[in-house]
């Protein structure tokens, strides 16, 4: 093999001319002789026992060439690439120049590789950031999530009102037969959820432990198509009523739902960690927004197949995530009529936003020289360790050292952005008026009494598996842990 030229093309290319000599054809004719020879018939011999002589004789010397084209081209290509030192960021096209004879072929190759990247300003940039407040209605909220979680159904003999819950069996009839998904039973109904086709609620309303009833009820227009606008029946027995036990909010709640003796220290406590909630998440706002001006500040000829490959990434992100709700993608889509063609073009614009802050951070760490010391990997190990309440030897199980490398230089190299950076105050909107109420967190609390989880640091230039969907519209950062959050079942027909 030689490589006859290497040239630089638009797109961050590379065009690679290389010839395949006589000796490495004839070996690749000799492979490609013993893989088909099986399928060739020749008179006079078993299959596969057929000389190639005899073969060449009667079907030509060509007989074999095309498909030791085929055996050739890798090997030779790889090997150019690594003599050129090329980094190759996807598969290349190929054409053949000129015949293919005994004496060898040579071909064309145009590969994209990783593009030169020119950092603009990453130093010294401005951003906005939110100043973080917590209002009493803010702890009161939590509170109130608190007094919720421990508010118990007791059973109740008088008349559903609003708010109660009904146990209850249903079935639903068009046209004096039952329909698919129209029966329940047992079935736990909070009057007032809205959780079942209009008008079903408030007729439950009034009934109580034994009584039956037919609900008459029209589906709305944009329903399901088999009952959309359709009138129906439901047949409803109520087999318990149910009301709400809210505790008091007094120490004694305290004492019950946390480690603390008093309602004043509950909800300092919990002041404090909204308070670190939201400045995390104001940080992170921060951070993304310096990241996006440090990404769109670079000039790279980005190749269509790092964007191409990043959406395919998203796609498969996506994809992970309908499984983890238990829904076969396939029927997602059907059910969804959504087109996957559509979903990949969708991603591009995402794509190579993440592409670009991806090429922006590599040239950070290449400008700025970082480092990261088996120490610093040990510590960040143990880390993750202590965030996830894992094992330490159960993560390093679950991570590569080269991970977790990437990772901390990755946030050394963010670091020295944030670290340089100014934050502005956020503008104020034309249409706001009265004052409102402070911004919620971005991250529902499983608990409300536990402080929010720590995210994981930003992504690393390398690939890593993580679960953004194809329609994301901001560039994803990848977690070292997928956190799979499973969704609660969908209700039958009846529901909305």
């Amino acid at each position: 093999m030689s490589v006859k030229s290497c040239e630089k093309v638009e797109k961050s290319q590379v065009a690679l001319t290389i010839e395949v000599g006589a000796a490495e054809f004839e070996a690749a004719v000799e492979k490609a002789y013993r893989k088909l020879r099986r399928k060739i018939n020749v008179p006079g011999f078993r299959p596969g026992k057929a000389p190639r002589k005899i073969i060449e004789g009667m079907y030509g010397a060509e007989v074999f060439y095309e498909e030791a084209i085929n055996i050739a081209f890798p090997e030779a290509y790889e090997a150019a690439v690594k003599e050129k030192e090329l980094q190759v960021v996807g598969y290349p096209t190929v054409e053949l120049e000129g015949e293919c004879t005994k004496e060898g072929f040579t071909f064309k190759a145009t590969a994209p590789v990783y593009p030169e990247v020119t950092l603009g300003q990453y130093k010294g940039l401005s951003a906005p950031k939110d100043e973080v407040k917590v209002t009493a209605a803010d702890v009161d909220e939590r509170v109130k999530i608190l007094q919720d979680r421990n508010t118990r159904l007791v059973s109740v003999d008088r008349e559903a009102k609003e708010g109660d819950t009904a146990i209850i069996d249903f079935e639903g009839f068009l046209d004096g037969k039952p329909f698919d998904g129209g029966k329940g039973e047992n079935h736990s109904l909070e009057l007032g959820s809205h959780s079942f086709v209009p008008g079903f609620e408030e007729q439950v309303v009034g009934m109580k432990a034994g009584d039956e009833k037919d609900i008459d009820i029209t589906f709305p227009e944009d329903y399901h198509k088999d009952l959309a606008g359709k009138a129906v029946v439901f047949k409803v027995k109520v087999h318990e009523v149910k009301e709400k036990e809210v505790p008091a909010l007094d120490d004694e709640f305290a004492k019950d739902v946390s480690e603390f003796d008093t309602l004043k220290e509950l909800k300092a406590d919990l002041k404090k960690k909204i308070t670190e909630e939201r400045q995390k998440d104001a940080d992170r706002a921060f951070e993304d927004a310096l990241m996006e001006q440090v990404a769109a500040n670079i000039t790279a000829d980005v190749p269509d197949a790092m964007v191409e490959g990043q959406a395919r990434q998203f796609l498969e992100n996506f994809k992970a995530q309908i499984a983890q709700q238990g829904i076969p993608y396939d029927q997602y889509m059907k059910m969804t009529g959504m087109d996957e063609k559509k979903l990949l073009e969708d991603a591009k614009e995402p794509a190579l936003r993440q592409v670009r802050l991806d090429l922006a951070l590599a040239a950070i760490i290449k400008a700025e020289n970082i480092e990261v010391s088996d120490e610093e990997v040990e510590a960040e190990f143990q880390k993750l360790a202590d965030q996830y309440g894992m094992d330490l030897e159960m993560v390093k199980k679950y991570l590569q050292a080269d991970q977790v490398k990437d990772q901390v230089t990755t946030q050394k190299a963010v670091a020295i952005v944030v670290d340089s950076a100014v934050a502005t105050k956020p503008e104020k909107k034309e249409d706001e008026g009265e004052k409102k109420p402070a911004r919620k967190s971005s991250k529902k609390t499983e608990e409300a009494g536990e402080g929010e989880e720590k995210k994981p640091a930003r992504k690393s230039t390398k690939k890593a598996e993580e679960t953004e969907g194809a329609e994301e519209k901001k560039p994803a950062r990848k977690s070292t842990k997928k956190a799979a959050e499973k969704k609660e079942d969908e209700e039958p027909a009846e529901s909305k």
